[in-house]
């Protein structure tokens, strides 16, 4: 009870984020005098940068198990976030192109971890190559997205100029700019996907993760429509990655949370099955032991719905369907797979076939 309360106050104290950020966005972006403004603008990316920077420390402290992706993903909006920061404050256009280097370099990593990790959030299997073949196609994007100032292929023509007293890069696309534009938009429609996919399949029997992970595509989709046809003076799409990163680090609480839960919920089934099940079901025509091929499998020591899942797989029920059938989660299954190999010795569950049939 101790962790779930301290996981609950983590998550006001998120949600309390979220609302600082957004008043601390209005404010920022408000109007006011140029020399107002100047300051502001300034002042915003500062803001952005050590919201970003926050973030990624605050998943280090929250995260017990640290995935790849998820560090992946707020190295990405913070990397993005120092980009557009020194690209504001950049002297001269080398500076600035650097500058924009580095934004980039986050801009095509961010929407890479994103969807990982909802393919990993939403139970969806991927080959182990894909990762490889995605992030290869990120280097080979970032490589054309950084070219401006040795090549014309990105940007056509690239001046700095200075927009309320903060560097901007005024230029002109160049044929390939729209690489950049197809890989985005790929992202988000293979994002919007693979949740669909998940809800139409019911990879995971929570309704709140596939709606944090909408909201979090919804919310980049619909900064980035608005930065494409609305000129403004700063780049809203340092808010948008630091709403998503807020979104992905309540999802990492609430995941937390119900393996918490699911524990307690095993240890309590656990509990049950020792006071109410001490021995164990069994049918007529099974001894205490059951020999096959030289194994000796005592079935008495099974719980009863150990029994049920031994059962279902000896007569070739799916995972899904066994799930189905006793109204588990796919981690109570796997508790209880556990459970039945160490009792009876065997290492899978296809072994367990192979044995039974003997």
């Amino acid at each position: 009870m101790g962790k779930l309360n301290f996981l609950n106050f983590s998550f006001k104290k998120l949600i309390s984020v979220f609302a600082i950020l957004g008043t601390l966005s209005f404010v920022l972006s408000g109007c006011g005098a140029s020399g107002e403004k100047n300051t502001s603008l300034h002042f915003f990316y500062i803001i952005t940068a050590i919201f970003s920077f926050v973030l990624l420390l605050s998943y280090f402290f929250i995260a017990k198990k640290k995935l790849l992706w998820y560090i992946m993903l707020y190295i990405s909006i913070f990397v993005v976030n120092i980009g557009y920061l020194c690209l504001s404050i950049s002297n001269s256009l080398e500076e600035a192109l650097l500058a924009n280097r580095i934004s980039y370099l986050g801009s095509v990593l961010l929407p890479l971890s994103m969807f990982m990790i909802i393919l990993t959030v939403s139970n969806i299997k991927y080959k182990k190559l894909m990762p490889l073949i995605l992030s290869l196609l990120s280097v080979g994007v970032f490589i054309i997205a950084a070219s401006p100032g040795y090549s014309d292929i990105y940007y056509k023509t690239v001046e700095l100029v200075n927009v309320n007293g903060v560097s901007v890069l005024e230029k002109t696309y160049g044929p390939l700019h729209i690489i950049y534009l197809i890989y985005l938009l790929s992202y988000f429609i293979c994002m919007l996907s693979a949740i669909i996919y998940s809800v139409i399949k019911r990879k995971n029997n929570s309704h709140i993760y596939p709606c944090i992970l909408i909201l979090t595509v919804f919310v980049n989709i619909g900064i980035w429509l608005i930065e494409q046809f609305v000129k403004i003076d700063f780049e809203l799409l340092s808010v948008s990655y630091i709403i998503s990163g807020m979104f992905m680090l309540s999802l990492n609480l609430i995941v937390k949370d119900e393996q918490v839960r699911t524990i307690e919920h095993q240890n309590t089934e656990t509990t049950s099955s020792n006071l109410f099940d001490e021995t164990p079901v069994t049918d007529e025509n099974d001894s205490v032991e059951k020999p096959l091929d030289g194994i000796v499998w005592d079935l008495t020591q099974l719980t009863k719905t150990e029994r049920k899942i031994f059962d279902y797989y000896i007569q070739g029920k799916s995972t899904k369907e066994v799930m189905a059938e006793l109204n588990i989660t796919e981690n109570t299954l796997k508790y209880h797979n556990k459970n039945i190999y160490g009792k009876l010795g065997v290492s899978s569950r296809k072994q367990l076939i192979e044995i039974s049939k003997r």
